[in-house]
């Protein structure tokens, strides 16, 4: 697997391709090696005990990860994004992993570097390469407002296209992906659909504790944003939400690169806290003790990622209040899982309307957050999620169409 992102990082798309390669090496039986990154996301800095590390391979949970430095931007725009990627390719093209010849290379995109490796490794292996679409690169560089994100979206686009056109199958984690996809030149016969699932645990704490524990007043209306504070997550709108009703409490929990534009918008707004991520432990007790889980997009965030916290937060229980573009995959979701309500994107009186209604019916919110939990059990299952990721493995591989 090549996958910029991996353990120990605990939030996006590492999680996922942890759990796909400690399944392959723990419940599979197979000889698996991870080319990654150095583990930097959310906060967008190297963490500790890896910095000043230019290569280092370890042993994590039966697998071999061969890591490999790279820039690491503190603050996103279209020239920062480019040397990221570019250090991917640069360093994972002189330096690719002392291992057997495997059977198959998967890559999780993004980043679109560790596409082009992984494309290139399968291809001097003369292995099929399998690709899982997590975000679309071109779409992401044109609708997150990057600075500079119209030319990156043009060199992103055919960048990604030269990848997945090398495919021998192709994985998306949503069906909205797939026209883009098609558009590329894929032949829509060679695209799978292998949503990704929910990788963390059922709250197990009562919600009362962990809101003492927390600070959160028992009769408080609490709405909880979680994950990363990027570009185009939007979450300005949480900030303007705040402004308007003091008496709720808005709370971003993570990091990111807007982390402190955020804390310097909201400076002067009591009623909004800004809190490091939470413990693996600890996450989803947090995410069940808050009235509302939010999330947001910038208006024109359309098809290019469906957010990873969506998983988590069907499985807290608790009402999701989507402020998104109402054709995209994200409001896809939410509308199939039962489990949350849409109000306009970048329209924080819209937000705050929604949150009020659902303090004021206690009864209606219980049940939008109970179908949260049914549909992760019935849809978004681990078990489910990685047998789909084997059947497409297995038919790369030359095994039947599942």
């Amino acid at each position: 697997m090549v996958s910029t992102n991996y353990a120990p990082e605990h939030t996006g798309i590492g999680p996922y391709a942890t759990q796909i390669a400690e399944h392959w090496a723990a419940d599979l039986g197979h000889e698996t090696h991870v080319l990654a990154g150095m583990p930097h996301y959310p906060a967008w800095s190297v963490e500790p005990e890896y910095k000043g590390a230019l290569r280092r391979t370890e042993q994590r949970a039966g697998v071999t990860v061969h890591r490999r430095a790279h820039t690491v931007p503190p603050r996103q725009t279209a020239l920062r994004r480019a040397l990221f990627e570019g250090s991917i390719l640069l360093h994972g093209t002189v330096a690719p992993p002392r291992m057997p010849r495997p059977d198959a290379v998967l890559a999780q995109m993004p980043s679109l570097a560790g596409g082009l490796v992984a494309a290139r490794l399968a291809a001097r292996w003369k292995v099929p390469f399998v690709p899982v679409v997590q975000d679309l690169m071109g779409a992401a560089a044109a609708q997150s407002g990057i600075s500079g994100g119209d030319k990156a979206a043009v060199f992103a686009g055919r960048a990604e296209a030269h990848v997945l056109k090398r495919a021998a199958l192709v994985g998306v984690i949503h069906e909205t992906f797939v026209d883009r996809v098609v558009a590329m030149g894929v032949d829509p016969g060679r695209i799978r659909l292998v949503p990704n699932w929910s990788h963390v645990a059922l709250p197990t704490k009562p919600r009362g504790r962990t809101r003492h524990h927390l600070g959160w007043a028992p009769g408080q209306t609490v709405v909880l944003h979680s994950g990363n504070m990027g570009l185009k997550q939007g979450l300005e709108v949480l900030v303007g939400a705040a402004r308007l009703d003091p008496s709720v409490r808005f709370v971003l929990m993570g990091d990111g690169s807007q982390r402190s534009a955020l804390a310097d918008l909201a400076a002067d707004v009591p009623n909004l806290d800004i809190i490091p991520p939470a413990a693996d432990g600890e996450f989803p007790d947090i995410l069940a003790a808050a009235d509302v889980l939010a999330v947001t997009q910038h208006a024109a965030v359309m098809d290019m990622s469906v957010p990873s916290k969506l998983t988590s937060y069907f499985q807290a229980g608790r009402p999701v209040v989507a402020s998104v573009a109402a054709l995209g995959g994200t409001a896809q979701e939410v509308e199939r899982s039962g489990a949350g309500v849409l109000v306009p994107p970048e329209n924080p009186e819209a937000l705050l309307k929604a949150v009020r209604a659902l303090a004021e019916d206690p009864a209606g919110a219980d049940a939008l957050g109970a179908a949260g939990p049914r549909h992760v059990a019935a849809h978004l299952s681990r078990e489910a999620g990685l047998a789909r990721i084997d059947a497409l493995m297995d038919e790369a591989l030359g095994g039947p169409r599942p």
